[in-house]
């Protein structure tokens, strides 16, 4: 198609002047160019369908029952209806046959050795981010994944600066769709924000919520964002909710929380109204609120259903019963802790004797066999550590976040001072962290409510070969040393408290006694050697004032002799007496 033709003009040819000679700039390299496209963003939305039964006449009511009957016994009674299904009859059967003779998921390598160690280093890459849609940023406090599949992601957003929250700041958290970062598929709405956030594991469409005010909450996604179930305030926590937790029964519908308020509260999701049972965290047994202690995070193992453990504020872990009578016999043993809060407590999943914790600047790693101390910890770091979980794929391996923004692997089979690969994730500070049950995948929650979606590389995510007899190895290893090292100490304090004890005893009648006789026989010793030096000296004096000395005869020696004796009982005599 031709638009325009634009003829040529003699008179311009006329205007033309020649320029000569001509100085022209040339480049040896290629001549490159840089253009910037901003492309349209592509948007993905989840719409559900429902389906409902249809296909019958206009005739047949479906909703009464004695039409839809009659309707299928005119119908199963054509030849038509007979030939399609004994024709699909067939073909099924021929299926039904062939799945019988071969199981098409069947997993020949079932038993085979696990992968050699990888050769690559550990690496790790951002996969997607989540962004707070909202305009005032909240922090991401909690996570957790869905338990099909682990295709979605609960964030729980709230500010946890006490009496800080700006004006206007929304309390909603969201369910994100991994493969959709734009936009979240569901909002949850709250009375109060959101501290904690746990799907339920026996029921996907099921979340537990644990409040800034106090209070349990409980979604069903099928009813959409509104709360299904609100425990009231009266028997609700005094203080935000910071460990929310599903229990292992029939029911599914168990649940328990905790709350530095000092107390643990055990719920069902079906009757919300008030909790079940409450456990004060009193160490001293006398169950008094005021001398509690104040619960951060939760710990329970499925393996170990009679068994959980509470991490505290004031930085000491608290291991209970769930299946004691009284509330104090509940309290089973404590663990001496940290410095700081205890803002992470996981068991192990291959050896849950042993349990990671985080608080201060360390991670440690502790034995329920050893109380007194931990048997493996991390350096102090510059910065806090705010979260950690344990690989569920590897025994050795843990990740630690910090508030510098920095995510910490440690794989201690490889080495122990220092992490295996550190990242840094954000600028802001790193709030929570939650690995995916295949090991993959690690979700990191920041101050600013941004959430990051890492995949680390497969040497980090794939069981290495022997790995599990070294991991509890070095477990039984520490303990062993940690139990020396207690008995010495143990030993050490008593022989200082059996010093101590010796020093206040010294001045005991018992002492004072032995002191006394040794005292008399030391001063008799020292009186006998004056009285002979004495008669020694009389004797050389008379010697001298004699100018013949004569022999004596034997009978005035011996008279000599008994008359000394007797003098000296009697000086010994008197000074006894004197003593006494």
């Amino acid at each position: 198609e031709l638009n325009i033709d634009i003829m040529p003009n003699p008179e311009l040819a006329e205007q033309f002047v020649e320029r000569n000679p001509v100085d022209t700039g040339i480049q040896c390299s290629v001549s490159m160019s840089e253009h910037e496209a901003n492309t349209e963003r592509f948007e993905m939305e989840t719409r559900g369908v429902n389906h409902v039964e249809g296909g019958w006449p206009k005739d047949v009511n479906p909703l009464e029952l004695e039409q839809t009957i009659r309707f299928r016994k005119k119908v199963e009674k054509d030849e038509n209806y007979v030939n399609a299904i004994m024709q699909l009859g067939s073909i099924m059967e021929h299926c039904i046959k062939q799945n019988n003779a071969i199981d098409i998921y069947e997993e020949y390598f079932n038993d085979e050795e696990a992968e050699e160690v990888m050769e690559e280093a550990p690496s790790a890459k951002t996969i997607n981010v989540f962004r707070d849609p909202q305009e005032i940023k909240r922090a991401a406090t909690h996570l957790s994944w869905h338990p099909d599949g682990n295709r979605k992601l609960a964030v729980a957003y709230s500010c946890l600066d006490f009496q800080r929250a700006p004006v206007g700041m929304s309390s909603d958290s969201y369910i994100w769709d991994l493969e959709n970062p734009n936009k979240p598929e569901l909002a949850l709405k709250p009375s109060s924000p959101l501290v904690t956030l746990e799907f339920n594991p026996k029921d996907s469409h099921v979340l537990l919520g644990g409040c800034y005010n106090g209070q349990i909450a409980c979604w069903d996604t099928r009813k959409g964002s509104l709360v299904a179930e609100l425990s009231t305030i009266e028997f609700s926590h005094r203080d935000p909710v910071y460990g929310t937790i599903w229990l292992q029964s029939k029911t599914g519908t168990e649940c328990f929380s905790a709350s530095t308020d000092g107390q643990v509260m055990w719920w069902d999701i079906r009757k919300m109204s008030e909790p079940t049972e409450v456990v004060i965290m009193d160490i001293t047994k006398k169950e008094q609120l005021e001398n509690a202690l104040g619960a951060i995070s939760l710990e329970f193992e499925s393996t170990l259903p009679t068994k959980f453990m509470v991490g505290t504020e004031q930085g000491i872990i608290i291991s209970c019963n769930r299946k004691a009578k009284t509330s104090a016999e509940k309290i089973v043993c404590t663990f001496p802790g940290h410095h700081g809060p205890i803002y992470a407590l996981q068991r192990n999943p291959f050896y849950p004797k042993n349990f990671l914790t985080v608080g201060d600047w360390t991670a440690r790693i502790w034995s329920e066999d050893s109380r007194e101390s931990c048997i493996m910890w991390t350096k102090y770091h510059m910065a806090y550590l705010t979260d950690a979980a344990w690989s569920p794929i590897r025994p050795a391996v843990f990740f630690t976040t910090k508030m510098d923004g920095t995510l910490d692997i440690w794989d201690f089979v490889f080495k122990q001072c220092n992490p295996a690969l550190s990242l840094k994730v954000c600028d802001e500070a790193l709030f929570c962290l939650r690995v995916q049950d295949n090991g993959c995948f690690i979700a990191c929650g920041s101050q600013l409510g941004t959430t990051t979606l890492l995949e680390v590389s497969p040497g980090l995510s794939t069981l290495q070969r022997n790995e599990k007899n070294v991991a509890s190895s070095m477990f039984e290893r520490e303990t062993r040393r940690e139990k020396i090292l207690e008995a010495r100490h143990r030993e050490m304090r008593l022989k200082e408290k059996g010093k101590a004890e010796g020093r206040d005893e010294e001045q005991t009648d018992e002492d004072l006694d032995i002191d006394l006789e040794a005292l008399v026989s030391k001063a008799e010793e020292e009186f006998f050697d004056i009285i002979f030096a004495e008669l020694k000296k009389k004797e050389a004096d008379a010697i001298k004032l004699t100018p013949m000395p004569q022999q004596p005869s034997p009978e005035e020696d011996q008279a000599v002799e008994e008359g000394e004796e007797a003098a000296g009982e009697g000086k010994s005599e008197e000074v006894e007496e004197d003593l006494a």
